[in-house]
């Protein structure tokens, strides 16, 4: 009972499910136009939010949010179930993959025993789409993995109910049906304004390019405010953060730079092209934050390199960040 499900690697679960469940049904796409028409690009440091007892940062809009805007935007009809039984809830899945139909699953990650045990941990947003069943074991389509993985029944119930933060609840989805005719453009035009929007337009001190200057000045107080052991724990929270959940800091700006070149091509304007460029640059300097803050971790940081000379790094993306979402937003606008 498998369907022949095209797997393609990706840099983040819910873009390249998206993604690979409209290539299935016939509207091919890439990750990056995914990323891009879903408005996945934001940034966000809350820290009355705790993960494991550290301040949240966010590089990416809520979980969901992108299948949502994807499909909305572009008229995709979507079938989405959640549960409270366990047992309807895989029933519920056999019924789709006898029908051939694959599915969109919400899971936590811990409890996904294919993933090599350093990479698990409680994270409860991880997607990823199950095509097919064979006794009591699933076929799975992981697009953080390179190749098709399988998983027991029991495994992937634990993973689809896991408790704590974000739980899945059972929840998933399919495609229920793709118009013969869609017009990406406006979508396009929608989601880059969205993005803007958040990045430079909300007057809210702890989103977009504010919320970068933010925690650029609460991290140069930390040494002090909270001691030298505990400033690293913060600051190892958030390199960890931007670049092994999800794909984070200068891995989603790499993403978006590449939805930006195809969006130049849909909308016939070149112009798209330099921005994208800027960005990749951006998300080099966001690397080079991650790459000095994990020295500083390790106890290698450069001679004399302190907190303020990260928090420097960081207004200088937010800087850069800054004057390119306000260009981006006045291109949509011509």
């Amino acid at each position: 009972m498998t369907s022949n499900f095209n797997h393609r690697q990706s840099a983040h679960c819910e873009s390249g499910v998206t993604a690979n469940l409209l290539s299935h049904h016939g509207l091919t796409m890439s990750e990056a136009m995914a990323f891009g028409l879903g408005a996945g690009l934001l940034f966000g440091y809350f820290p009355f939010i705790r993960i494991n007892k550290l301040p949240l940062a966010t590089f990416r809009t809520a979980p969901g949010n992108i299948f949502k805007k994807v499909t909305g935007r572009l008229g995709i009809q979507v079938t989405r179930h959640a549960f409270s039984d366990q047992k309807r809830a895989m029933d519920e899945l056999d019924r789709c993959l006898a029908e051939g139909v694959p599915v969109g699953l919400q899971t936590g990650v811990y409890w996904l025993p294919y993933f090599p045990p350093a990479l698990r941990f409680h994270f409860n947003a991880h997607n990823l789409v199950v095509y097919g069943k064979e006794g009591e074991t699933y076929h799975i389509s992981d697009p953080v993995f390179g190749e098709t993985v399988t998983c027991a029944a029991a495994d992937l119930v634990r993973a689809r109910f896991a408790q704590g933060a974000l739980a899945p609840k059972g929840k998933m989805y399919r495609i229920s049906h793709i118009p013969s005719s869609i017009d990406h453009a406006p979508a396009i035009i929608k989601s880059i304004r969205e993005v803007c929007r958040v990045m430079v337009k909300v007057p809210f001190p702890l989103l977009g390019t504010r919320g970068i200057r933010y925690m650029a000045g609460q991290m140069e107080k930390w040494p002090a405010r909270l001691g030298e052991r505990m400033a690293i724990l913060y600051l190892g929270h958030i390199i960890r953060m931007q670049e092994e959940i999800g794909t984070g800091g200068g891995g989603f700006r790499f993403i978006y730079a590449a939805f930006l070149q195809e969006a130049a091509e849909v909308l016939g304007d070149r112009r798209y092209l330099d921005i994208s460029a800027r960005l990749t640059s951006i998300g080099d300097r966001w690397r080079d934050f991650a790459v000095a803050g994990a020295q500083h971790c390790k106890g290698r940081a450069a001679e004399g390199e302190s907190f303020a000379d990260l928090s420097r790094i960081l207004r200088d993306c937010a800087d850069k960040e800054t004057l390119l979402f306000h260009d981006l937003y006045a291109l949509t606008k011509n």
